[in-house]
């Protein structure tokens, strides 16, 4: 076949180079297994001069015998993604303007490259890495369909191959859009998440590239696409800068399962950007400083129950003591109050009881133990981590800033780590993006942006349509009644899940309710009649002490498992295990979710909590959805 495609390419396009000539030679090669190759036979400066259209993607092609400058890849990568820009996809989506992939290869005697700066850099040998059928984004039809659109908008280009497909239509010998079908659509919905980072809807393509004056947020419910936004935007913001970016979050294992997406989406990029939870970059940013701060969870929590044992007559009788361990962690450090009489006046936002001064000075002493308490051994806490780092931010800026800095899950993080991700991106226009939800909240209490010093008024995104649940799953999970009212993460009205579109038909949902002492069995019978592969399931609980529960009862019958909390991202064939808040930001193909029905009576705060949590287990599914209910007996 490469003889073949060498005298397509010397009748069709003679004035290329050697080198060039060789290159594209292996490329057309591939278009008789379904690749397609679009070549300008005439070079110019800042062009490609190739567009390959692969299973793997869409590749704007340079040939040259060193890795051009930063300016002219950049004013390639610009011409590529104008080049490809509207090109329609499956369901009125389009190509994104980020997953058009800039790949220079090296001919001659170059030696492996050593870096990759604003795209992939290979060498001749290194070509097959663009056709990896184990990291493809498109099927057969989508690949003649966008190769398709961009022969119409680019006619210096020559479309070549060396087969003509089996069933070449009259006039254009392509396969239209419309013969993109609901099967074909439906099989890449049953591919992992990074499977759509190639399309996205209209509005969330112009959210990835719009220039925003100073801080942004994107919210919008449970499936809409926030998280895929992100990540094209942060190539986006990557192809446009020199600096280091940074994607944070609270949960800590989740920045590297999406690093892991990146890696998928912009494999050129991924060393540039640091990926992280918010805690384990405050802990790097002190020792770095030269203040190394002990943390150790447990002892915190000997230290909290010393406190309490001192102060529990006076306020058990108000709430138990997880209330308060809460108040302390989310209002008083989480909000960084430091006296009781700026206590007294602070606003309590997502707590539902009232507390009067005097309960207030009440609360005040046991916090004051408490950090006697740490103090006395030299320990700290998760909050004086964030303390301590914005303190030192604030006393002396890294000498390299980030060029941008995207949190996701940001309705999660507490108001001073927001005060810590404000200082740490800075001023000027798309250095700060937060994505989130508010109905997703799985953690009490609550603040507004403006709380924190980072004004979005008019650069606000709300996504309004659901492209992970089947309809069946979204219904159900919008049964729950996580509040009432919603808002954008500032104040404003938000959009509910019970508002969103949904974009996918189908689903299925089973429920299970039943003694605690049969809750092994459904589960075993739940996966073992389930079509998805245990690779692509999750069983997901609301307590740690069910996710120990059921994780007996999973090993016991031999099934292999693993935990979220050393859940990376990477395929494997074992059932994913683990609570509501290591799920967050995470979707399975299956869902087997486990509710344990006698749990103590709550009030209103602890009602609205459990309906949010209940919320995001459920929206973790995207094809299939088993709900269990365990009852005491």
């Amino acid at each position: 076949m490469a003889r073949r495609a060498g005298v397509v390419l010397a009748e069709r396009a003679p004035g290329l180079d050697a080198v060039t000539r060789r290159v594209l030679t292996a490329l057309l090669a591939r278009t008789a297994s379904g690749a397609r190759l679009l070549v300008r036979p005439e070079p110019v400066a800042g062009q490609p001069v190739a567009f390959l259209v692969a299973a793997r993607g869409v590749f704007a092609v340079l040939v040259r015998e060193r890795v051009p400058e930063d300016a002219e890849l950049g004013q390639v990568v610009i011409h590529a993604e104008q080049a490809c820009a509207g090109i329609a996809g499956p369901r009125g989506q389009v190509l994104a303007r980020s997953a058009v992939h800039l790949a220079v290869v090296l001919g001659g005697d170059a030696g492996p490259p050593r870096e990759r700066r604003l795209g992939w850099v290979l060498t001749e040998a290194q070509v097959p890495e663009l056709f990896r059928r184990d990291a493809a984004h498109l099927d057969r039809a989508l690949v003649d369909s966008v190769a398709g659109q961009l022969v119409e908008r680019l006619p210096a280009y020559l479309d070549l191959r060396v087969s003509v497909p089996e069933k070449a239509s009259a006039g254009e010998g392509l396969l239209g859009l419309a013969e993109v079908t609901e099967d074909q659509v439906g099989a890449a919905q049953l591919r992992p998440f990074e499977s759509w980072l190639t399309f996205l809807h209209p509005q969330q393509q112009a959210v990835a590239v719009r220039n925003y004056s100073g801080p942004a947020r994107i919210s919008g419910p449970a499936g809409t696409g926030k998280t895929v936004v992100a990540l094209h935007r942060l190539r986006f913001l990557a192809r446009r800068s020199t600096g280091p970016l940074l994607f944070t979050t609270f949960v800590r294992t989740l920045p590297l399962v999406h690093k892991a997406s990146f890696a998928r989406l912009a494999p050129e990029l991924v060393e540039r950007v640091e990926f992280t939870n918010l805690h384990a970059w405050a802990r790097e940013f002190l020792r770095a400083r030269g203040h190394e701060v002990l943390v150790r969870s447990s002892s915190a929590e000997t230290a909290f129950s010393r406190a309490w044992v001192a102060h529990r007559l006076t306020l058990q009788d108000i709430e138990d003591v997880g209330y308060w361990r809460t108040e302390i962690d989310r209002v008083i450090q989480g909000r960084g109050v430091s006296s009781l009489a700026e206590y007294q006046r602070t606003p309590r936002r997502g707590r539902v009881r009232r507390l009067d001064g005097a309960q207030r000075e009440l609360v005040w002493a046991l916090f004051q133990s408490y950090q006697r308490n740490l103090a006395e051994r030299g320990l700290h806490d998760h909050n004086d981590l964030i303390a301590l780092a914005l303190a030192e931010l604030r006393r002396e800026p890294p000498q390299r800033p980030y060029a941008a800095v995207v949190v996701d899950e940001v309705q999660d993080i507490t108001l001073m780590g927001l005060r810590l991700l404000r200082e740490l991106a800075g001023d000027g226009p798309n250095r700060l993006l937060l994505v989130g939800d508010g109905q997703q909240q799985v953690y009490p209490g609550g603040w507004r942006l403006s709380d924190a010093g980072i004004p979005v008024q008019g650069r606000g995104e709300i996504l309004r349509v659901n492209y992970r649940n089947r309809a069946k799953v979204l219904g159900f999970a919008q049964r729950f009644d996580a509040t009432n009212q919603v808002d954008d993460l500032d104040g404003a009205a938000g959009v509910g899940l019970r508002e969103v579109e949904s974009a996918n038909a189908g689903g299925k949902i089973e429920s299970w309710r039943g003694p605690e002492a049969e809750l092994g069995a459904a589960l075993r019978t739940a996966l073992a009649g389930s079509s998805v592969p245990h690779g692509r399931t999750a069983v997901i609980v609301f307590q740690r002490k069910d996710l120990d529960r059921c994780t007996a009862l999973l090993r016991s019958a031999g099934i292999p498992l693993l935990r979220l909390d050393d859940y990376l991202g990477a395929e494997d064939d074992r059932v994913k295990v683990g609570t509501v808040h290591r799920a967050k930001g995470l979707d399975f193909q299956a869902v087997l979710v486990v509710e344990f029905s006698a749990r103590p009576e709550e009030d209103e705060e602890q009602r609205e909590l459990r309906g949010r949590q209940q919320l995001v287990a459920a929206t973790r599914a995207r094809d299939f959805l088993w709900w269990g209910t365990a009852e005491a007996g």
